[in-house]
């Protein structure tokens, strides 16, 4: 990605140390919000860091990274995974679907919509059955 600036492995190492962070997010060619391309994950990233810091990784930005994407960065350390987008999007699905319905019935809609995609995630994350 021209211009995009990946986490460095160095400068995480220090950050960790130096701020005594409970989790890192990572830079790996994620980003916020709704992408126009394909993401290009870079793998290697994520290798080099999880070598380098001893705290769970982090990965903002993941609507519409592929499931396959999602494995394999799940494979490689990142121990969370942000989707607020993707959760977005299906409640607005759910209101334009409903939106002539009375409000109760809407609501329950886009209730039942954001659970069903949660759920699917959870899933898909490898997290069903882990609660504490």
């Amino acid at each position: 990605l021209a211009g995009y600036h990946y986490t460095d492995p160095d400068q995480a190492a220090e950050f960790v140390e130096r701020t005594g962070c409970d989790s890192l997010a990572v830079a790996i060619g994620n980003q916020h919000g709704v992408y126009t391309s394909e993401p290009q994950l870079n793998f290697e990233v994520v290798k080099r860091v999880r070598d380098a810091v001893s705290v769970p990784l982090v990965l903002h930005g993941a609507s519409g990274i592929s499931d396959t994407d999602i494995k394999t960065a799940i494979s490689l350390g990142i121990a969370k995974i942000n989707i607020h987008t993707e959760l977005c999007q299906a409640a607005m699905v759910a209101v334009k679907e409903n939106q002539d319905q009375p409000f109760l019935h809407l609501e329950r809609e886009v209730r039942k919509a954001v659970k069903e995609r949660a759920l699917e995630k959870i899933k898909l994350f490898g997290s069903d059955g882990k609660a504490e």
